[in-house]
């Protein structure tokens, strides 16, 4: 056994005796063990009693990363039974506090530039998908204007055209797309809903150059560039993993594609004859008497195209398997265009969609129950006293938020986990509709808006960063539906009640694949 074993007993004979691998095998067990104990032990013996409680987690760095990221809504609701609205819990080896319900939907959402910043959050992942200078890769008081640009874009005359055009490529679309053939049959809900609504986005908002090139290779760069919302890049961004290359990749040509139609259209080669954005954002200047580069326009565009194609396709995607899963009420659509609009179902308008109150509480309700994004984030800048409570967040802490949380607390709904369209009839609920005079009215620097910060709603987020879309969301999506109703019924495969789950390995929730339904061709 040697001086080894003598000096050291039996450990020191174990490993002079075994082999390489077998030693390496329990060394490795013996870190695991001490390092799950010194953490336990951590969290027993040193806690902080002026920050949040931590989500007690065996493990140290893992932390709850793999219950959070399995289901958020469930891991959000457990441990706010356990700790209450506020409590922190570690996500790859960093601290996250979360505050929920209304208040926390005020305190961080409407945190103040000094306190909370978006863009040290979500730049490392959305910076090399959307490009220099745009979005959150550049100062949030140029962001503000450049969400001002696109908000003013979105005018009334543009969203009255956009109805025409969505339903021009909803109608196509049913014909000549495979999974359409004949008059019944099956399909996979998220992924035709998924190049259904690229279409239709990439029609309206960017003009028949860009929506004629997703016929061809623009879908694949589309798809590639899409890679780049993998959530490990929320700290792998610059790491040179095939799906970054590809991403990379995506994007040069893609900002080549765009910038190439801003030059043709600045050459006066091509005739101005639709409310894109592109057109609008060419006539753009900053404040201080600049005008876009097309760099800016380019990114911009991919920006619009890729947060409106994710949250729009999911959702429509959602609408249609609720509806199979209650056939019924897609009855009660059909009836209410019926009812509206004249039995012949004319040409749809944009005055139309106001007239048709069940098809945008279908909406409203599939929004509330399956929120695109299911966290939103910010990175605290200076300590603060979470409201309502003695705790203080420390500097560089992340915090983090739920609208989709406080959507299904029942306090707010009655039994919130119903998708029921109906419990929006009459008004009810109407936490912040912006066209409300009576809802608390503010300018970040793009525009008056709803602050709505303190609403238990927020599909769209609220505060500066409330997503500009929504409108166009609303249109897109109704509009959409209409068009469905006129021409399927649906059903879930064997005419069962359930739905599937939710996909959360993006950072879009969405339906889990494949999610297929029958069809039956209206006469």
């Amino acid at each position: 056994m040697g001086i080894l074993a003598a000096v050291t007993g039996p450990l020191g004979e174990f490993a002079a005796t075994a082999s390489f691998p077998v030693v390496l095998a329990a060394t490795f067990t013996a870190f695991v063990v001490v390092s799950v104990v010194l953490n336990v032990l951590h969290q027993l013996l040193f806690k902080k009693p002026k920050e949040p409680p931590v989500v007690f987690h065996w493990f140290p760095v893992i932390g709850s990363t793999i219950t959070y990221g399995m289901d958020p809504y469930r891991f959000f609701f457990e441990n706010r039974a356990k700790y209450g609205d506020v409590f922190t819990f570690v996500l790859l080896g960093k601290k996250n506090t979360v505050c929920l319900d209304t208040t926390g939907n005020n305190f961080i959402l409407n945190g103040k530039l000094r306190d909370v910043n978006a863009e040290e959050i979500y730049n490392p992942l959305c910076g090399p998908v959307f490009g220099k200078d745009v979005v959150y890769d550049c100062p949030n008081a140029k962001l503000m204007e450049q969400k001002k640009f696109v908000k003013f874009g979105l005018t009334q005359d543009a969203l009255r055209s956009y109805v025409t055009l969505i339903t021009a490529e909803v109608e196509d679309f049913l014909k000549r797309h495979q999974a359409f053939k004949g008059q019944k049959g099956t399909f996979d809900v998220p992924k035709v809903m998924a190049e259904l609504t690229i279409y239709t986005a990439s029609r309206t908002l960017q003009g028949e150059e860009v929506r004629n090139s997703f016929d061809s290779s623009f879908a694949a760069l589309y798809h590639d560039l899409d890679g780049g919302f993998s959530p490990v890049n929320f700290m792998l961004s610059w790491a040179p993993l095939p799906h970054n290359r590809k991403r990379d990749n995506a994007h040069n040509k893609m900002i080549e594609v765009y910038s190439s139609i801003v030059e043709k259209r600045r050459s006066g080669a091509v005739k101005k004859d639709s409310h894109d954005m592109i057109w609008h954002l060419m006539e753009c200047k900053y404040k201080d008497g600049t005008p876009v580069p097309n760099h800016e326009i380019a990114g911009i565009m991919i920006a619009l195209l890729m947060a409106g194609q994710h949250s729009s396709s999911s959702t429509i995607a959602w609408i249609l398997l609720r509806l199979a899963s209650k056939p019924e009420l897609l009855e009660e659509l059909l009836e209410e265009q019926k009812t509206v609009l004249g039995a012949d179902l004319p040409p749809l308008t944009q005055d139309d969609l106001s007239r048709l109150p069940l098809h945008s509480q279908t909406v409203k309700e599939t929004l509330r129950i399956h929120a695109p994004i299911h966290s939103i984030m910010r990175k605290v800048k200076q300590p603060m006293v979470v409201d309502g409570t003695n705790y203080t967040v420390p500097a560089g802490r992340t915090l983090m938020s739920s609208p989709g949380t406080s959507a299904q607390m029942d306090r707010h709904f009655v039994n919130p986990s119903v998708w029921d369209p109906h419990r929006w009839d009459a008004g009810q609920h109407d936490y912040d509709d912006a066209d409300n005079d009576d809802v608390e009215k503010i300018d970040y620097g793009w525009g008056v808006v709803s602050k709505g910060t303190n609403s238990p709603y927020l599909p769209f987020g609220a505060g500066r960063h409330r997503c500009i879309g929504e409108q166009f969301a609303y249109v897109q999506l109704q509009t959409i539906l209409c068009a469905f109703v006129r021409e399927f019924r649906v059903r879930n495969v064997g005419g069962g009640r359930e739905v599937v789950g939710t996909d959360y390995s993006s950072l879009f929730s969405r339906p889990l694949a494949p999610a297929v339904v029958e069809w039956e061709r209206r006469n």
